[in-house]
């Protein structure tokens, strides 16, 4: 209620007071509205603050942003970053290498670091020489299960047989294991879904996939693996110490001396070709990948060999190109 001592003056004085007081009002109202914004919308007002703060000598009108910030219904858009087509990037670059006319390649290959992998057909191929890894992590799985260590005649096979790829030696292992019913049983646990172990005494002509073949380097490299941390770091030593003349295939792509492989080679009896594979881990440019390369249908080992190792540089190669090209598109978004 209004003073019955107040002047006209007085009066005119207060009134124009008002409109100062509710301007103030609502900047108090503005400014808990703001506060009350989520953290990351906090950090969308401030940043908005700090690009409109160009010049001190002019007050820029306020962004249709600011204005929705003020009034409390700052929105945040998080930022994402696209997703990678691995798998279309690995078939354009392996489209990229020279194929021999009538000969097949398959590649699969996993980024340790993030986790991201690819594949590249899905045509099931002989594997040669390659399944001595699946053999070892077969026994070795069989001799976790049965509370034992391998014996020394078991593991004097298991040298010869990664490191020189002996055969008689694997034949030895393979019957060790329960031939095709020990090695199908024991994939089915490490996740293979399309090997199936060959017949009879016949061990390479065991079928499988790139896929599967890195599902198996998964086992032998990984820490997620049915395989005990002895049991790899025991199939990894021995695949890092092959013998010098069969240092070819996936290592093509590593730096240095930074690799652990085993390859396979066979010549089929009924036609005389070839089939050539590789497999194992790699390390370029820091970052540790497994790779699988299978082939079949050259007319030559040295025709396969150079195949694999063609396809295993541009796999890799898919993967080291993309993660350039995404560091410099970051820096200069920066």
């Amino acid at each position: 209620m209004e003073s019955p001592r107040a002047t006209p003056g007085s009066r005119r004085a207060r009134r124009r007071a008002r409109p100062r007081r509710r301007a103030l009002l609502y900047v108090s109202l503005a400014s808990v509205a703001v506060v009350g914004v989520t953290a990351a919308g906090t950090v969308y007002v401030k940043a908005h603050a700090r690009e409109n703060s160009v010049s001190s000598a002019t007050s820029p009108a306020p962004s249709s942003s600011a204005s929705a910030s003020a009034s409390g219904e700052a929105s945040v858009e998080p930022v994402t970053e696209p997703a990678v087509d691995r798998d279309a990037l690995l078939a354009s670059a392996l489209a990229k290498v020279t194929v021999p006319s009538g000969a097949k390649v398959s590649a699969a290959v996993l980024d340790l670091d993030s986790g991201d992998s690819a594949a590249y057909g899905d045509s099931a191929f002989d594997t040669a020489s390659i399944v001595k890894v699946d053999i070892l992590a077969t026994l070795l799985l069989q001799a976790q299960d049965a509370d034992r260590h391998l014996t020394a005649t078991e593991k004097a096979y298991a040298t010869k047989m990664i490191e020189n790829s002996d055969n008689t030696s694997a034949s030895q292992l393979w019957d060790v294991i329960g031939k095709a019913a020990g090695l199908d049983a024991a994939n089915k646990r490490f996740g293979l879904t399309s090997t199936e172990g060959g017949d009879g005494a016949l061990w390479g002509l065991t079928q499988t996939t790139a896929a599967d073949q890195l599902t198996l380097l998964q086992q032998v490299f990984g820490d997620e693996s049915k395989l005990s941390e002895a049991s790899r770091a025991y199939i990894q030593g021995l695949m890092k110490t092959v013998e010098s003349d069969q240092r070819w295939g996936v290592s093509a792509v590593a730096d240095g001396s930074e690799f652990a492989l085993k390859n396979g080679w066979l010549a089929r009896s009924t036609t005389g070709l070839w089939d050539v594979n590789s497999i194992g881990r790699v390390t370029v440019g820091g970052t540790d990948y497994l790779v699988a390369v299978l082939s079949k249908g050259t007319v030559s080992q040295a025709k396969g060999m150079s195949l694999v190792e063609a396809a295993a540089k541009a796999a890799v190669g898919s993967f080291t190109e993309a993660s350039d090209s995404a560091s410099a598109s970051a820096s200069a978004s920066q």
